[in-house]
C-alpha cells in the first residue's frame, strides 16, 4: 500500500439528484505523465449493477455527433471536480462507492491506472426531504448534451411532456405533494400560470372541501396570474390582488393543520411551467410550525394590500428557528434601510474558505464588491450572474417577465461567470450556441422547449419571418449564495430576493438565512457546480468561435483546446500545482 502522501484524497457533496466529487492527488506534482483521473462507481449505472467508470465529456480527439460515452479509465478526467448526474429517484437513500484513481501515460495508447494510490469513498444519496427540510432543484439545461441526446430539437407531444419532467427533476412534484391532503393553506404567489401541475393541484385541494387564501401580484401591465385566480377563486378560496408593491415577488404556501401553521413551501421558482422546467430554480419545504407561522402572518398582512410605507418599518430578521439540526431565520421585505442585505454582506466578509453565488439580476454594489473581494482575499470564489436588458429601453428592469415581454432582437440576455477571481470573468450571451457553430452533441440555446400549451397565459406566437420576435428565455433564475460550503459551518442565503434596491425597498420578498446544515450547503454546492460547469464549457467554446468579422480562430466546428484532452500534466494542471494560484487553492482545499 502506498504511503498517505501518495494517496488520493476525496470527498463528496450530494443533492437528491447528483453527486459532486472533489479530489486531489498531492503526489501528482512528482509525475509529469499524470494525465488525470478515472472514477469507478459501484453499483454501476447499468441494470446489472456491475461497477463501471464515470464518463468524460471530452476525449483525446475532437467530439463528434452521436459520440458514445467516454469512460474515464480510457479518457481520464482532467479536473479536480466531477459529478455523477446518473442518479435516479429510486437511488435516493442508497449508498454508492466511488473510487478515484490517478491515470499516468502519454496519450490514448499509453494509459496506466495507478491503483496503489486510489481512494474509495462511500456516498449515501440524500432523500428530497431530510430532517424536516425538502430540497428541489430543477435541471434547466436545455442546451446540454443530455437533453439533446434524450429529446432532440423542439420535442413535441409525449416527448415534450417527458422533456418537461426531466428538466423539472422532481420539482414538479413539490407543490402537488405539499398540497396533497391539506385542509387549509395560505399562499402569496408572484406568477401562477402552470396548468399541468400547479393549478390542477390547487383544484384538487379545493374539490376536497378544503379552505385557503391566495394573494397574487397584479398590475394592469402584468395580469399574468389573473387567469389562474379566476379558475381557482371560490368563497372558500378567495384570491386577492396585491397592487401596492412594485412586484409582490413572494412564492410561498403555508399549510395548516387543525387550524395552526405546520409547514411552509418557499423558494425562487415562480409557479409557471417555464420556471419549473427551463429556468434554473430551487424550492424548499420546511416542516416547522414556528417558521410557517411567520410566513402565515406575512400572508395575512398582504391580504389587505397595504402600502409599502406602512409595512417597511417593521422589516427585521426573525429569531433563529431550529429545523432538524439547521438554524433558519427569515426577513420579509420591504424595509426602510439595509438591515437584510447588510447581514449578507457582513457574512460574506467573514468567509473563512469559500463563497459561491448564483443570482438573477443583482444590483447591490456593496454585496457584489464583497463577493468579488472574497476571491481577492484568497478564498475559493465561483459565481454566476444572470441579467436581461434591452439596450435602448427607457430604463433597465429587474423583472424578467417584464423584460422578456418587451424583448426585441436587440435584447441582451447573458450570464457572467466568475472563475475563482474577479479577473477571470467571462460574459456569455444566450444567443450562443449559434446553429452554425454548435459543438457536437449540444443544441443552440434558443432550440428550447415550448411550454406555452401548459400555461394559463400562452405566450404570443413568433411573427413569421421576423427573426428574434420571441422573447428570450431566462435560464438562471436562482437567488442564492453559500458561504463556506466546504466547511462544517456554512451559511446559505436563499429565497425570492434578487439582492437589488427593488427587492430591498419596493417589493414584497422573503430572504432566508440557513446555518448549521453542512448537508444542505453541500446540496447547493453540488447543484451550483453542475450549472457552472455547463455554462463555463459553453463560454470557452464561444470565446474560441467569435461572431462577426474575422470571426473564427479555430473554425466553426473545430473544438477549442478546452474540448480535447491534454497529453502531459503541465498542459492541464500546471496552475493547480503552482502555489499561490486560485487553481492551487481549489485543488488543495476542496478535497
Amino acid at each position: 500500500m502506498s504511503p498517505a502522501s501518495d494517496r488520493v484524497r476525496a470527498r463528496a457533496f450530494t443533492s437528491p439528484t447528483l453527486v459532486l466529487l472533489a479530489y486531489d492527488w498531492p503526489a501528482g506534482k512528482d509525475h509529469p505523465d499524470f494525465l488525470g483521473f478515472a472514477i469507478r462507481r459501484s453499483p454501476g449505472h447499468g441494470k446489472s449493477g456491475a461497477p463501471d467508470y464515470l464518463w468524460n465529456k471530452i476525449g483525446f480527439s475532437a467530439p463528434k455527433k452521436n459520440d458514445p460515452p467516454k469512460p474515464s479509465d480510457r479518457n481520464p478526467i482532467q479536473r479536480f471536480l466531477w459529478w455523477d448526474s446518473g442518479i435516479d429517484a429510486a437511488d435516493r437513500g442508497k449508498t454508492f462507492t466511488f473510487t478515484v484513481v490517478p491515470v499516468l501515460g502519454s496519450g490514448p495508447g499509453d494509459l496506466t491506472l495507478r491503483h496503489a494510490s486510489e481512494a474509495a469513498i462511500a456516498v449515501t444519496i440524500p432523500r428530497e426531504v431530510e430532517k424536516g427540510i425538502g430540497t428541489y432543484f430543477n435541471r434547466a439545461v436545455v442546451s446540454s448534451q443530455s437533453f439533446a441526446g434524450k429529446f432532440g430539437k423542439k420535442p413535441a407531444g409525449q416527448k415534450l411532456r417527458a422533456a418537461m419532467d426531466w428538466l423539472a427533476n422532481g420539482m414538479q412534484n413539490a407543490i402537488p405533494g405539499f398540497l396533497d391532503g391539506a385542509k387549509d393553506v395560505e399562499a402569496a404567489i408572484y406568477h401562477l400560470t402552470d396548468k399541468r401541475w400547479v393549478v390542477p393541484a390547487f383544484q384538487k385541494f379545493e374539490s376536497a372541501g378544503s379552505h385557503g387564501d391566495l394573494v397574487y401580484h397584479w398590475k394592469s401591465s402584468d395580469p399574468a396570474s389573473e387567469a389562474a385566480a379566476n379558475i381557482l377563486r371560490t368563497a372558500a378560496f378567495p384570491c386577492r390582488r396585491r397592487t401596492k408593491a412594485n412586484i409582490m415577488h413572494d412564492k410561498f404556501i403555508v399549510r395548516r393543520k387543525a387550524g395552526k401553521p405546520e409547514a411552509v413551501l418557499a423558494g425562487s421558482a415562480n409557479f409557471t411551467p417555464e420556471a419549473i422546467t427551463a429556468q434554473a430554480n430551487v424550492l424548499h419545504t420546511f416542516a416547522s410550525p414556528d417558521l410557517a407561522a411567520l410566513y402565515a402572518k406575512r400572508q395575512e398582512l398582504l391580504r389587505s394590500d397595504p402600502t409599502l410605507q406602512s409595512i417597511a418599518p417593521s422589516g427585521k430578521w426573525s429569531p433563529p428557528i431550529s429545523i432538524g439540526g439547521a438554524k433558519v431565520r427569515v426577513f420579509f421585505s420591504p424595509e426602510t434601510g439595509r438591515t437584510s442585505i447588510d447581514a449578507v454582506v457582513r457574512a460574506v466578509g467573514k468567509a473563512k474558505s469559500s463563497v459561491i453565488f448564483c443570482l438573477f439580476s443583482p444590483t447591490d454594489g456593496p454585496l457584489l464588491d464583497a463577493l468579488l473581494a472574497a476571491g481577492d482575499r484568497g478564498k475559493i470564489m465561483y459565481g454566476l450572474l444572470n441579467s436581461i436588458a434591452t439596450p435602448k429601453a427607457a430604463k433597465k428592469t429587474e423583472d424578467p417577465t417584464k423584460a422578456a415581454a418587451g424583448a426585441t432582437a436587440a435584447t441582451q440576455v447573458q450570464v457572467t461567470l466568475y472563475n475563482r477571481s474577479r479577473k477571470d470573468k467571462k460574459v456569455l450571451a444566450y444567443n450562443y450556441f449559434r446553429p452554425a457553430s454548435t459543438p457536437a452533441g449540444f443544441l443552440p440555446e434558443f432550440s428550447t422547449i415550448d411550454t406555452g400549451a401548459w400555461s394559463t397565459n400562452p405566450p404570443p406566437k413568433a411573427t413569421p419571418g421576423k427573426k428574434g420576435s420571441l422573447p428570450p428565455a431566462v435560464h438562471i433564475h436562482h437567488k442564492f449564495l453559500v458561504i463556506d460550503a466546504d466547511t462544517p459551518a456554512p451559511t446559505i442565503y436563499t429565497g425570492s430576493a434578487n439582492m437589488s434596491n427593488n427587492s430591498l425597498h419596493n417589493n414584497d420578498e422573503n430572504l432566508l438565512e440557513i446555518t448549521k446544515s453542512p448537508a444542505l450547503a453541500g446540496a447547493y454546492y453540488a447543484e451550483f457546480i453542475r450549472l457552472y460547469e455547463h455554462y463555463r464549457a459553453r463560454a470557452l467554446w464561444n470565446i474560441a468561435h467569435p461572431a462577426g468579422p474575422g470571426k473564427t480562430a479555430v473554425g466553426p466546428k473545430t473544438p477549442p483546446a478546452a474540448f480535447v484532452l491534454k497529453t502531459s500534466r503541465e498542459a492541464w494542471a500546471k496552475k493547480a500545482y503552482t502555489p499561490g494560484t486560485p487553481e492551487y487553492l481549489s485543488r488543495t482545499r476542496l478535497a
